[in-house]
């Protein structure tokens, strides 16, 4: 294997392994702040499902009551925007 295709093959590797890294850094929620949305929206009646960020907000991906919901809230935790599917 030449130097170039050694080089290469590493380079591919750290931006893969870099790239698996995305996911959980995008999520960009800390761990009190989702437990503090997932108690207030628990006792509101939703099953949580997913917490991360989009837009500068949180973004919750919950279900109530059979149908699912895409809950967005800012850094006071203050809901800003209530999105509802019919599935």
């Amino acid at each position: 294997m030449t130097h170039f295709r050694k080089f290469t093959a590493a380079a591919v590797l750290a931006s893969l392994v870099a790239g698996a890294a995305l996911p959980a850094a995008a999520a960009g929620v800390d761990a009190a702040t989702q437990e503090q949305l997932r108690t207030k929206l628990t006792q509101e009646g939703y099953e949580v499902r997913k917490i991360g960020t989009e837009d500068g907000l949180i973004e919750v991906y919950a279900l109530k009551d059979g149908k699912k919901f895409e809950l967005y809230f800012n850094d006071k935790l203050e809901q800003v925007k209530n999105g509802a599917s019919e599935n």
